[in-house]
């Protein structure tokens, strides 16, 4: 990373974000990623975007898939956010959520410890350096129990202070 890279995302990282997982089903089972770079896009009609790093192989199973769905994680699930970060292959992310369940909504996987959820299809794919854009029309959403979310702050996980 070069000197302008590492200050930017220095930088950046002062801005406080909520952590989520994003999964998807495609030929070989679920898969799933975790990212930070989630945001509402449109409220007319129902938008969300997410950012995929363009080497991600669960961006491979959303582009084949067309439809992903938004795991927002509460504070505590440090673990299930390192599981989902790793380079573990698919199947193996999964099979390590141990005390952790996972049930279909919407054709989509959803961790049952998320505390909220949102369905998409996917609409297009944009580019964005080394990233791809993914636009999602919303097709779902559910909440789970109440609890604080975990926040990415400075490099570092963390919770909402109150």
């Amino acid at each position: 990373m070069n000197d302008a890279a590492r200050v930017y995302r220095d930088t950046i990282g002062r801005f406080p974000t909520g952590v989520a997982v994003v999964t998807a089903v495609g030929p070989a089972g679920p898969a799933g990623m975790t990212t930070n770079a989630v945001a509402s896009l449109s409220l007319d009609p129902l938008l969300l975007i997410v950012c995929f790093e363009t080497r991600s192989r669960t961006l491979e199973v959303v582009r084949s898939s067309r439809r992903f769905a938004v795991n927002v994680l509460r504070a505590g699930d440090e673990e299930l956010a390192a599981v989902f970060a790793s380079k573990r292959v698919a199947p193996e992310k999964f099979a390590a959520l141990t005390g952790h369940r996972w049930s279909e909504q919407h054709g989509l996987p959803v961790l049952d410890r998320a505390l909220a959820w949102i369905a998409c299809e996917l609409r297009e794919l944009l580019p964005g350096g080394d990233h791809e854009i993914g636009v999602g029309e919303v097709v779902g959403t559910g909440a789970g129990e109440e609890g604080d979310p975990l926040v990415f702050y400075r490099g570092r996980y963390t919770t909402v202070a109150h």
